[in-house]
C-alpha cells in the first residue's frame, strides 16, 4: 500500500471514517488494511495515486475538477486524497483524531485566505479593543475576550478596515492558532479554555509555539517531494541570497497551503501564490535589498513587484530564474546550490485527550 495513514484502531471500528467518506464520494478510492497489531492502514487505489504522480499534489484540484477555495465538502476531499498519499506513514491514535485534523486543515486553510495584514516586523498593533501588549507577555488579551473573536479581528480586517502589522510567521501562528482553537471548541472544550487562559496571561509564540503545537514531516536528510502539499500545511520557503536575507523579516516567506496549487498572501489576499511567482518573488527580492542614509539594510518591495512582472513576461529568464529557485533549499547557515524550496511541512499536533500534550506542554512553559 505504500506509506499512508495508520490508525490505532480496528478497520472494523472506523464508522465515522467510512460516513465521512461516504458523504465527499470517496469510499471507492480508499483501502483499508487490517494489520496484526489491530490497526489499520489507510492508503489510496492505484487510480487515485495516479492523480498524484511522484506525490505531486498542486494539480491534483484541477485534474479532478475541485473548486477548493468556494466549496468546503471539495476542499476536504483534497485533505483526504492527499494525507492518504502521504510518501511518509503518519499515525493518528483514532479515527475520531485524524477527522479533527483534517477538519483543523480546513480551519487553516479557510483562515489563511481571508486572512490581511501589513507587513512589519517591528510595529505593535493589534485591536485595542481586545489585546494589550508588553515586552514581557507579547500581545495578550484584555479581561473578558475571547480568544478566537480576538483572532479574527486582529487578523481578518473587513473591507476597508485597519490591517495590522505582523510578521509572516507571526501571522502563520495566529491562522495556524485559530484553526486548531475552533476545533478544541467544540471536540475538547478543556483545551479551548486553556487556550484562552494561556493568550489572557502570556502569548505563546516562535520555537514555544513550534514546540507545543506543531508537527513536522520530513527532515533535511530525508526531504518530501519537493511538490507534497496537503490543504492547511504551513510551509516555509527559504531566501538562498546572502545579502538580501540580512533585512530583517526576509530571511524566507512563511505561509499556508490553500490547496488548489496556491499559498496565502497575507499582505494581498485576492493575490495568492503559486510556487512560480513565489519563486519569482523570493529571487528578487536580492535586487530589492538596500541601504538607507544610516547604513541599516532595507528591502523595496516596489522594486521587487516591478521585477517579477518583467520577469513573467519575459519566457526565458522566467525559465532561468525558476530553475535556479526551485531546488531543494541548502540546510541553515548553508548558502551554496540549494533554492527555496523546503524539505518539511508542519501542521497541529493531536488536540483529543487523552492523546493531546497540548494542556500538559502550556503548563510545563517556564517564562
Amino acid at each position: 500500500m505504500g506509506a499512508g495513514v495508520r490508525i490505532l484502531e480496528p478497520a472494523e471500528s472506523l464508522i465515522g471514517l467510512r460516513i465521512c467518506w461516504n458523504r465527499l464520494g470517496l469510499s471507492e478510492f480508499i483501502d483499508l488494511l487490517p494489520m496484526p497489531d489491530g490497526s489499520t492502514q489507510l492508503g489510496l487505489t492505484d487510480e487515485a495515486r495516479g492523480w498524484m504522480p511522484d506525490h505531486d499534489t498542486l494539480e491534483l484540484a484541477r485534474t479532478r475538477g475541485l473548486d477548493v477555495h468556494a466549496d468546503d465538502s471539495d476542499l476536504e476531499r483534497e485533505i483526504w486524497l492527499c494525507l492518504l498519499h502521504s510518501p511518509v506513514l503518519v499515525t493518528y491514535p483514532s479515527a475520531a483524531e485524524l477527522l479533527s485534523s483534517v477538519r483543523i486543515r480546513r480551519n487553516i486553510s479557510r483562515h489563511a485566505v481571508k486572512t490581511r495584514l501589513n507587513f512589519n516586523t517591528t510595529a505593535i498593533e493589534r485591536p485595542e479593543d481586545c489585546w494589550t501588549y508588553s515586552e514581557d507577555t507579547g500581545f495578550i488579551l484584555k479581561p473578558g475576550c475571547d480568544l478566537i473573536e480576538s483572532l479574527i479581528k486582529a487578523s481578518q480586517p473587513p473591507p476597508g478596515g485597519i490591517a495590522y502589522s505582523f510578521s509572516c510567521y507571526r501571522a502563520s501562528e495566529y491562522v495556524v492558532l485559530l484553526g486548531l482553537a475552533q476545533e478544541a471548541r467544540e471536540v475538547h472544550p478543556a483545551l479551548y479554555a486553556r487556550l484562552q487562559k494561556q493568550w489572557h496571561t502570556h502569548a505563546v509564540a516562535s520555537r514555544r509555539f513550534h514546540d507545543v503545537f506543531m508537527e513536522e514531516l520530513g527532515t533535511v536528510e530525508q526531504p518530501l517531494p519537493m511538490h507534497y502539499y496537503v490543504p492547511g500545511d504551513r510551509v516555509w520557503f527559504r531566501n538562498p541570497d546572502t545579502l538580501s536575507d540580512e533585512v530583517e523579516g526576509f530571511e524566507g516567506s512563511w505561509v499556508v497551503y490553500l490547496g488548489g496549487g496556491l499559498f496565502a498572501n497575507f499582505w494581498k489576499r485576492d493575490q495568492s501564490f503559486d510556487v512560480l511567482g513565489k519563486c519569482l518573488e523570493i529571487y528578487h527580492w536580492r535586487h530589492g535589498a538596500y541601504r538607507d542614509a544610516k547604513g541599516e539594510l532595507l528591502m523595496d518591495e516596489g522594486v521587487v513587484e516591478r521585477l517579477v512582472a518583467e520577469t513573467r513576461a519575459d519566457p526565458k529568464a522566467c525559465a532561468e530564474i525558476f530553475e535556479r529557485m526551485h531546488r531543494m533549499r541548502d540546510p541553515l547557515d548553508v548558502y551554496a546550490d540549494g533554492g527555496c524550496m523546503d524539505a518539511t511541512r508542519e501542521y497541529p499536533k493531536f488536540i483529543l485527550p487523552p492523546h493531546s500534550e497540548m494542556i500538559a506542554a502550556l503548563d510545563a512553559l517556564e517564562w
